[in-house]
């Protein structure tokens, strides 16, 4: 569960950046929050992957 759980956060992470750029450049404020989310909603659940590894 842990491997690709982390993968999966980290793709939403990449998904997120990739979104935010896209936003940046065509002035798409919507877009560049939706991209932020994404981010911020990958790292946190990679963190929340990492304390359960912490307790293994």
């Amino acid at each position: 569960m842990g491997i690709a759980d982390k993968a999966e956060n980290t793709a939403e992470k990449l998904t997120g950046q990739a979104k935010e750029k896209a936003g940046d450049a065509t002035d798409d404020q919507d877009l560049q929050a939706e991209g932020k989310k994404d981010q911020t909603k990958g790292s946190l659940k990679n963190a929340g992957e990492n304390i359960k590894d912490a307790f293994k």
